[in-house]
């Protein structure tokens, strides 16, 4: 019985430890990485520039195959808004806020939870036939989820995104 009481003593030292630290965690968060593909800035931008695209390279539209997706409005316009429902990312949607043609599109992505962080993809040339894009996010978590932040960065989810954005672009034929 003194055993269960100690485990218990030092379950709630850890919890109350990670209460203390998330408070002082930041708040906000950004990540970003690039990538150069072999295609015009064009052929790139006309292609991240629908959300329904990422079902092709993005790491977590890949990592659940079987997740439920819905649409509104008219893929590549502001407005344009994809939900999905999925066991192994629970529930979210993405929505187009704006785009600045062959340069920037920008997401509103809410994960059910705190604000809706902003999410863009930018494309610039790179020298003969070749585009850099690069893909970031930036937001709020709301206390105590600031606390994954000191664990988690996306980065490495862009990177898996942009390899196979570049892997599905250089593949096509102009």
């Amino acid at each position: 019985m003194k055993i269960l009481k100690w485990i218990g003593i030092l379950l709630l030292g850890i919890i109350a430890l990670a209460l203390i630290v998330a408070a002082f965690a930041p708040k906000e968060f950004t990540s970003e990485r690039s990538i150069v593909i072999n295609k015009p800035r064009a052929v790139v931008f006309d292609y991240i520039k629908y959300i329904k695209n990422q079902d092709n390279y993005g790491k977590w539209q890949l990592m659940d195959p079987g997740m439920k997706k819905t649409y509104e409005g008219t893929d590549g316009t502001v407005g344009f808004r994809y939900s999905w429902d999925s066991k192994e990312l629970d529930k979210g949607s993405q929505t187009i806020t704006k785009i600045v043609e062959g340069e920037r599109l920008e997401t509103s992505l809410d994960f059910g939870f705190g604000e809706p962080a902003t999410s863009f993809m930018t494309t610039e040339d790179a020298g003969a036939g070749q585009t850099k894009v690069t893909w970031g996010i930036s937001g709020k978590s709301p206390y105590p989820f600031n606390l994954m932040g000191l664990f988690y960065d996306m980065g490495k989810d862009f990177d898996t995104g942009l390899n196979n954005l570049k892997n599905v672009l250089e593949k096509q034929r102009v």
